[in-house]
């Protein structure tokens, strides 16, 4: 499935590729790797709420800043945790975290297979990254967030996010 247009990079139009999820539908399952090569799966995540901060690549300020945003987060979000998804390799990931004292949330890339990106409609077709996005997913594996911020140059809507997260988990707790 291909949405063209349902994202842009600088004004330019650009087609995301997967569905465009909504609160209330099920996650879909993905494979990525962590920071030591490690598959990792949806099932794998499973059993906590869940922040899921989708990045095009962690060397751009945005990404950046989104990143170390979450990172501070999840020190006043017990039982929550906060994953982070990008196309950049694990060593990328792993170099960008230790310049920057991110420990707080768990790097996963989508390179190898881009099954996130295409299954959770943030793969930019055009130049094979994925779009900003944030989703969170439920303890029992439900989306109850979702959003694909129009222009990849944008922030998210952090507090929406995170609020999200809190209520999620006081539902299930």
């Amino acid at each position: 499935m291909e949405r063209p247009g349902a994202t842009t990079m600088r004004g330019n139009p650009m087609t995301l590729v997967g569905p465009e999820l909504k609160p209330g539908d099920a996650a879909p399952d993905f494979s990525v790797v962590d920071s030591s090569l490690k598959p990792v799966t949806l099932a794998d995540t499973a059993g906590h709420v869940r922040i899921v901060s989708v990045v095009p690549s962690l060397d751009t300020p945005v990404c950046d800043a989104q990143t170390k945003r979450f990172n501070e987060a999840a020190a006043s979000l017990p039982g929550i945790d906060i994953l982070t998804v990008s196309m950049d390799l694990p060593f990328a990931q792993k170099r960008w975290c230790g310049a920057f004292a991110v420990d707080k949330v768990k790097m996963l890339s989508d390179h190898k297979d881009a099954s996130f990106g295409s299954n959770y409609g943030t793969l930019i077709k055009d130049l094979r990254i994925e779009s900003r996005a944030i989703f969170v997913i439920d303890r029992n594996n439900r989306v109850s967030y979702a959003e694909y911020v129009k222009e990849v140059a944008d922030h998210p809507n952090y507090e929406a996010a995170l609020q999200a997260a809190r209520n999620a988990f006081a539902a299930t707790a």
